[in-house]
C-alpha cells in the first residue's frame, strides 16, 4: 500500500464528512457538518490558489489517500497566521508564590488567565487519522509532511508555531474542564458549545468569558485532573510533537483544558533535517535509506515515504514514491530522513 499526503480539493468533502462523524467532539477544525466543510474546502482552495511568497493568513487543508484504494485515510491542517482575522485565545497557566514567616510556610496561587499570546503565531492542526488505519507510520507521514510543506513555503509562515491538541472528552461529548468553568457561565453543556463554536467560530464564546484570572484552587478535582491532559486519541500525536521539539509552554484550550506546545518554527526536527535535491536515477539500490519525501508547490504539493540514496550530484528515488509525488528525472524534490 502507497500512502500520499495532498492537497484536498471540494472532491474530498464525502470523505471528510465521513471522518468528521467519527471523531467524537471537541474538534473544531473537522466539524460534522457538510456546509462548513465546504467552507473549509473553499479556504483551502484560496490559499494553495494564493501563488506568492508572502505572509498572508492561509489555511491549508491536506488528505491522506491511499493511491491504490483511493480511500481517505486522515487530514489535518495548517494555519499560516492565527490570531489576525479573529482573537485567538487561551489559557495562561501563571504560578504565584507567598511566604509567610509567620505561618513559616509557602503557598503557591496558580490562576489560569485569559490571553492572547499566540496571536501572529503559525498553527499545525487538524490532524485526524481513522482508526482502522493507524498502522504502517500513517500518522507519522501525517504529521511529518506538514512540516516539508512550511520547510517549501517559508516565507508564508511565522517563526513559531503552535498545536493545540484536543482536551479529555468522555463519551457522551462532556468535557470536566468546561464543566469547572465555562459551563457556569454559558449554561449549555460542552456537546453544545462545541457545535456552537464549529457554526461560529471559538472566539465567539470566548469573547464573553470573564477576563479575570480563575484561581486552579477554586475548581472542582475533576476539572484540575485534566489540567493539560491531551484526549487519549491524541496521545500518539502529542509525542510526535514532543519528537519534533515542540513543548508545553504553559497554555491550554480556553474549553477542553487541552495542551498547547509551541517551537521555535526553525528548529522544527523535520525543518531543520529537511534538504532540496534533484532527481538524477529512479530505481532500487542497496544504499537507499528510508526518508519522507516531497515535491510540488502548493496546490501540487505531495509527501509520502520513500527510499533514497545520494549522490554527488543528487539522488536516487525508489519507484514507487517516484509514481505517488509525480516526479521522474530531473525534478527536485525536499527529502528529510524517516
Amino acid at each position: 500500500m502507497t500512502i500520499v499526503l495532498r492537497a484536498a480539493g471540494g472532491h474530498d468533502l464525502s470523505a471528510l464528512y465521513a471522518m468528521a462523524q467519527t471523531t467524537g467532539g471537541g474538534f473544531v477544525n473537522l466539524p460534522p457538518d457538510k456546509a462548513k466543510l465546504a467552507e473549509r474546502l473553499a479556504a483551502a482552495d484560496a490559499a494553495f490558489a494564493r501563488d506568492t511568497d508572502r505572509f498572508g493568513v492561509d489555511r491549508f487543508l491536506f488528505v491522506l489517500e491511499d493511491l491504490g484504494s483511493q480511500a481517505i485515510h486522515g487530514t489535518c491542517q495548517i494555519f499560516s497566521h492565527i490570531g489576525t482575522d479573529a482573537p485567538f485565545y487561551s489559557y495562561r497557566i501563571d504560578r504565584h508564590g507567598a511566604d509567610h514567616a509567620v505561618l513559616g510556610r509557602s503557598v503557591d496561587h496558580t490562576t489560569l488567565t485569559i490571553c492572547t499570546d499566540h496571536a501572529g503565531c503559525s498553527e499545525v492542526g487538524g490532524l485526524f487519522l481513522r482508526a482502522d488505519a493507524r498502522a504502517g507510520g500513517a500518522g507519522t507521514l501525517l504529521a511529518r509532511s506538514r512540516y516539508l510543506f512550511i520547510a517549501m513555503h517559508r516565507p508564508r509562515f511565522a517563526d513559531r508555531t503552535i498545536a493545540e491538541l484536543r482536551g479529555v472528552v468522555d463519551e457522551a461529548g462532556e468535557a470536566p474542564f468546561w464543566d469547572g468553568i465555562a459551563a457556569r457561565f454559558f449554561g449549555m453543556g460542552f456537546a453544545a458549545a462545541d457545535a456552537f463554536n464549529a457554526e461560529h467560530g471559538t472566539h465567539v464564546l470566548a469573547g464573553l468569558m470573564p477576563t479575570t484570572p480563575v484561581l486552579l484552587a477554586m475548581l472542582p478535582d475533576s476539572a484540575r485532573a485534566v489540567l493539560g491532559v491531551p484526549h487519549p486519541s491524541g496521545r500518539p500525536a502529542l509525542r510526535l510533537l514532543e519528537k519534533e521539539g515542540f513543548r508545553h509552554d504553559h497554555y491550554v484550550d480556553l474549553f477542553d483544558g487541552g495542551p498547547t506546545v509551541t517551537a521555535a518554527t526553525d528548529d522544527i526536527a523535520t525543518i531543520r533535517a529537511a534538504r532540496t535535491a534533484i532527481v538524477r536515477a529512479v530505481g532500487q539500490s542497496d544504499d537507499a535509506t528510508p526518508a519522507i519525501a516531497a515535491a510540488g508547490r502548493l496546490a501540487g504539493f505531495r509527501a509520502c515515504f520513500a527510499r533514497i540514496a545520494r549522490h554527488d550530484d543528487g539522488i536516487l528515488l525508489d519507484p514507487d514514491a517516484a509514481r505517488a509525488l509525480h516526479v521522474g528525472i530531473g525534478d527536485t524534490l525536499t527529502h528529510a530522513p524517516r
